[in-house]
């Protein structure tokens, strides 16, 4: 199979081929990345490699072949498959399709960024400071849970830096990618928190070396270099988002997305609203759910109701207001259901009858008051 050319640069070229993705690097680069072998800052390397290196669920025979020569083996092993020499290639795998890869350039006067994004979150988004899933001591690491997922980005930039700059480039760049998680609202899978990434992300992050030539010495947001890595990171990472997760920005409108850090799944939806609605009205809803709880302005009181209980989880309002606050939300996600805003107060006096304080009882009684209702006169 030939390679496709995606981009041609002055510095670099970038190719993919299957379940490969590499950057040949035309001139000497300063480079930092999270690659096993010639990871952390280098000078040597030669090529930027990213590659499916497996499927995201049960591929446990991939898994054998990843772990059982080490790392090293592996890398030897993917560098022969994508004909790149080992010595003088940074890798990232990941169980994202190449095919999904988003490139986002960004210019200004002289400078010049690249990112390009691979990413995946339905398994493995996580906000910092979430449980984690492994533990690491001198015998290795224990696993505590089977996680997918991952956020891959190659970060080309046209200038030189200064060591420095290069490592806080890395901050810039991780602040971008968070940026477009918290756009699309992307939820953690280990806590009730919105997600900030993945805990496999990795990075290749690389700079040409020109001898005699002025070095960069910020890539902080505050300069104009700084808000190149930004955005390009940004709109790469939501559009490799779009591509292999589905999350299409206005799709992430639905009370699902938006509840469901709060209990609110639709795996189980429908079983947990059962005892609300009476036959006739659950079957309604059942066939037109995706009509109903991707209304626009029943997914802004949905997304308003999970910002009241993010506030309240984390002390910026007292936990004291939480139920009155939810049931006010609540009463406007009814109406909203309902196509009637004049009933908020009559549909707020109900939800205080169901005499609960438990958000996610409170949220499904609304559904059901709104969506009974729809369609009888007050």
């Amino acid at each position: 199979m030939n390679w496709e050319t995606l981009l041609e640069h002055h510095h670099f070229v970038l190719r993919r081929r299957g379940r490969f993705l590499v950057a040949d690097l035309k001139t000497p680069h300063r480079l930092l990345s999270t690659s096993v072998r010639n990871g952390g800052q280098s000078e040597r390397v030669r090529a930027l490699l990213n590659h499916q290196s497996c499927e995201g669920t049960a591929h446990h025979a991939r898994h054998h072949t990843i772990t059982a020569g080490g790392p090293d083996a592996y890398h030897d092993l993917i560098c022969a498959e994508a004909e790149v020499e080992p010595e003088y290639t940074a890798a990232m795998g990941t169980a994202a399709n190449m095919n999904y890869a988003a490139i986002s350039t960004e210019r200004d006067v002289g400078l010049e960024v690249t990112a390009v994004v691979t990413a995946g979150v339905e398994g493995n988004a996580t906000c910092a400071g979430d449980p984690a899933a492994w533990r690491e001591g001198q015998g290795g690491f224990e696993k505590a849970a089977a996680l997918a997922g991952t956020i891959n980005t190659m970060l080309l930039i046209s200038v030189p830096l200064t060591p420095a700059a290069l490592a806080r480039a890395v901050v810039t760049m991780t602040e971008g990618k968070s940026a477009a998680l918290q756009r699309l609202a992307v939820p953690s899978r280990q806590s009730a928190d919105l997600a900030t990434g993945t805990g496999t992300d990795q990075y290749c992050i690389a700079s040409p070396l020109a001898a005699g030539s002025f070095l960069f010495t910020s890539t902080s947001p505050h300069v104009k270099l700084g808000e190149l890595i930004g955005l390009a990171c940004r709109k790469a990472t939501q559009e490799a988002l779009r591509w292999q997760n589905g999350l299409e920005a206005s799709y992430t409108r639905g009370l699902f997305h938006a509840l469901g850090r709060y209990g609110l799944k639709e795996a189980t939806f429908f079983d947990d609203i059962a005892p609300r609605l009476d036959a006739d009205d659950l079957e309604l809803l059942r066939r037109n759910s995706k009509a109903a709880l991707y209304e626009p302005l029943v997914g802004a009181a949905a997304h308003a109701a999970a910002a009241v209980l993010d506030r309240v989880r984390h002390g910026s309002l007292p936990a004291s207001v939480q139920a009155e606050a939810i049931i006010e939300q609540a009463a406007l996600l009814a109406v909203s259901l309902a196509a009637q805003p004049q009933r908020w107060l009559e549909f707020r006096a109900a939800l205080h009858a169901v005499g609960s304080t438990d958000p996610k009882t409170i949220l499904l009684a609304a559904i059901a008051l709104g969506w009974s209702h729809k369609w009888r006169s007050p």
